[in-house]
């Protein structure tokens, strides 16, 4: 299998292997080395805010079951006719040329359905849907990147068989059925999560992959939240969305909006530096794909749903006039209740969804910018430091139109959703050690290896789980298939504000300690967690867990 991957570029395996017993040297000398991409010229010049902010095309189901050929074999999935699928999808993984900005070249880049980002998948709780996904990449890849492929729903509550576990690779020429049950967890409308995101999560490339363009939303929605702001249940929340008209138009104040940095050659071709364990830098910012765009809004309420795309950047977004918004919802999960905030924090993977009301801004103000001021120099992390608002990078410009007297439906209710019981007694507790052993990325000093489990949790309890690093290093820590509540961040309660809900990425920086609560229940099987910085995940630091009877 490995004898397809392109030239030039080298897996974990081959690389732990290699420079075991290398010096210095090896580092220095080598063409993609950091220090070698650190000296190599800037990104070609790019004039900002020449081009709109666009959005990836909706994922479009088959007209019937029967389109797929083969048709899926049930036996290969839990609870198959049960959540018996309502929708079938039938996704290609193809390569494309992509320019990112009409100043830069043509890149190489991997694609969900031709598109970067990926396809957008829009549905509701208790709507079961099959995808098959068709890997057509070409046999060699050039440049950097996998020809092999496995997608991860994030945040979704999927059996194994479809989560995607790292080891599920698959080949071009050949398909992969994902069935994902679109079902909450224990059954418990509490559970329902909302921004979610699919991304290729291949072994060893996960970093290289998305870099390339395999990532997209998956966003679900439920009687609570169902993305219609004149929605005339009384317990829906009628958040900033429009109306949905049935033909699967984007809900025009509903934003998704995904977050990049990436590097160019002098060519304006995609740049990856496959040597760099550390983390990968760009000095590009993209949104939703395309460098530094701008987006025109109405004086109204609108969602915007941030994910940080990685693979290795920490954002600390603000508004350009330091104006605050509502923080509704945290990583996939609404809050109880909306947070007044100036700024969010996203480390890679982490999303948050936020509203922002236009219209009240001056007259005046006819345009802002989403800046990001976290300082970050290298792959560790954020410094810390907070940069002058002058002196931070711009990411996307929004203009504001002049009041054209449009209605309002939409609303921020004082109460959301309020967060799971912790009911379940605790079975157990384990301790998970982030850190870096001899120059390698590892958990609880160990290297990953797909055959190994290091936790076996059993269904149908609960158990506490501590999580902690050391040394100078970030990690945003990402746990597949079940939803953690965090309890303790530093040895303090941690249940309040943003934090009153649950997670699925959990950022540590140097030094810290977090404690979560975490329950095991629909699914039987393996499931990884890793460091979402990819370059660390796909550098070893990733262990397997399962759930079992």
């Amino acid at each position: 299998m490995r004898d397809r991957l392109f030239h030039a570029q080298i897996g974990r395996r081959g690389f732990v292997k290699g420079s075991a017993l290398a010096t210095g040297a090896f580092f220095i000398n080598t063409k993609y080395s950091l220090a070698a991409l650190a000296d190599e010229p800037a990104s070609p010049f790019t004039t900002a805010w020449t081009q709109p902010l666009r959005f990836a095309p909706y994922a479009i189901p088959l007209p019937a079951w029967q389109a797929l050929d083969p048709l899926p074999d049930p036996a290969r999935h839990q609870r198959y006719d049960e959540f018996s699928p309502r929708y079938f999808y039938n996704m290609e993984v193809c390569e494309e040329l992509v320019r990112p900005h009409p100043q830069l070249g043509w890149s190489r880049c991997s694609t969900y359905e031709h598109s970067v980002p990926g396809v957008t998948f829009m549905h509701r709780y208790g709507v079961p849907v099959l995808c098959r996904i068709n890997n057509q990449l070409p046999q060699v890849m050039q440049g950097f990147g996998s020809c092999d492929v496995i997608t991860h729903v994030h945040n979704g509550h999927h059996a194994p068989e479809s989560d995607g576990f790292p080891e599920d690779r698959f080949s071009p020429g050949t398909f992969r059925d994902h069935h994902w049950a679109n079902t909450l967890a224990s059954g418990d409308p509490l559970e329902a999560k909302g921004t979610m995101w699919y991304h290729d999560h291949c072994l060893d490339f996960t970093a290289q992959n998305t870099y390339r363009g395999l990532a997209g939303f998956f966003l679900l929605f439920d009687d609570l939240d169902s993305g219609n702001e004149l929605d005339p249940n009384p317990d829906a929340l009628r958040l900033p969305s429009g109306v949905p008209d049935g033909k699967r138009v984007r809900n025009r104040f509903d934003i998704p909006l995904i977050f990049t940095d990436r590097r160019f050659n002098q060519a304006g071709e995609l740049l990856f530096d496959t040597m760099n364990m550390d983390g990968i830098l760009g000095d590009k910012w993209l949104v939703n794909g395309f460098v530094q765009p701008y987006f025109e809004v109405e004086r109204r309420k609108y969602r915007f749903r941030l994910l940080d795309g990685g693979p290795s950047r920490f954002y600390d977004l603000w508004f350009s006039n330091g104006m605050t918004f509502d923080v509704i919802a945290n990583d996939g999960n609404l809050l109880p209740a909306p947070v007044t905030a100036q700024s969010v924090k996203l480390g890679v993977s982490e999303r948050m969804d936020i509203v922002v009301d236009f219209s009240e801004l001056p007259e005046t103000t006819t345009e802002i910018y989403l800046v990001n001021r976290a300082e970050q120099v290298d792959g560790r992390g954020p410094t810390g430091n907070v940069l002058p608002m002058s002196q931070s990078p711009k990411l996307l410009k929004l203009v504001i139109r002049p009041d054209t007297g449009i209605i309002d439906a939409s609303r921020v209710p004082s109460s959301l959703r309020a967060r799971p019981a912790m009911d379940w007694p605790v079975a157990r507790e384990r301790s998970w050690h982030f850190d870096r052993t001899n120059g390698m990325w590892t958990v609880n000093g160990q290297l990953f290896d797909h055959n190994r489990c290091d936790a076996f949790c059993k269904q149908g309890t609960a158990e506490i789980w501590h999580f902690s690093t050391s040394g100078g290093w970030a990690h945003p820590i990402h746990v597949h298939c079940e939803e953690p509540i965090l309890l303790t961040y530093k040895g303090k309660p941690a249940n309040s504000g943003i934090w009153a809900g649950r997670k699925d990425v959990f950022s540590l920086f140097p030094g810290d300690e977090m404690s979560v609560y975490i329950k095991f229940r629909d699914w039987l099987g393996r499931y990884p967690m890793h460091c979402h910085n990819t370059v660390h995940e796909d550098h070893a630091m990733m262990v397997r867990w399962d759930i079992v009877p």
